[in-house]
């Protein structure tokens, strides 16, 4: 099975509500971090994937998957783009400042920090996760710095006919035109809002 969609946006972009589109409209399964936090042992995978540069066999990686969004698939969107050349890349994106707002309210908390990075999944994190981000989880600056870093990078490293970059208040249009199918009679999915995040929390493995 070989990935068709490589989400390059960040964490707290939209990115469950993109994986929810993306399974609707036929691209799924779609993975996310989601699917680490349910299924741990499936980590291991994406260490390996970290420990070896350039080396990484992502159809294993990736076993079952058509599309993916979110950490850690974000993390290796280089990795990703060049392995699966006729994959097709979305860039979700946010106000930043909200993005940054959003961050320190969910996954990059002092409270979610200090449970993760003392979990069993803490070299996962380290390696696959949050990489970009160590050492300044809650530094304004840095982050916004490195949140414009990584989308020009995007913009400027994928060719122009793969990517898009996609807000997830613009719906289904855009998405759908980009990837050459029917805009679907639902609403567009919207999940993963701030107070569900909060939820979460509780189901980080201990």
């Amino acid at each position: 099975m070989s990935l068709k969609v490589i989400g390059a946006g960040y964490p707290r972009t939209g990115t469950l509500s993109l994986k929810s589109a993306l399974e609707q409209l036929g691209f799924g399964p779609c993975h996310h971090m989601r699917e680490i936090m349910m299924n741990p042992p499936n980590s291991a995978l994406w260490i390996e994937a970290a420990d070896a540069p350039g080396k990484a066999n992502w159809d294993k990686v990736l076993e079952g998957y058509h599309s993916c969004t979110d950490v850690p698939g974000c993390t290796f969107w280089r990795e990703l783009v060049a392995y699966y050349p006729s994959a097709k890349v979305i860039l979700s994106v946010r106000d930043p400042e909200k993005w940054f707002e959003s961050l320190q309210a969910t996954v990059l908390g002092p409270e979610w920090v200090a449970g993760t990075l003392a979990s069993p999944l803490k070299e996962f994190y380290e390696k696959a996760v949050y990489p970009e981000f160590s050492g300044h989880f809650n530094d304004r600056y840095f982050l916004l710095s490195q949140y414009a870093r990584h989308h020009d990078e995007v913009i400027r490293t994928v060719p122009k006919e793969r990517l898009l970059v996609f807000d997830v208040r613009d719906g289904w249009a855009p998405l759908c035109t980009f990837l050459g199918v029917a805009i679907p009679e639902m609403p567009f999915p919207r999940t993963n809002s701030r107070e569900e995040m909060l939820k979460m929390r509780g189901k980080i493995p201990k």
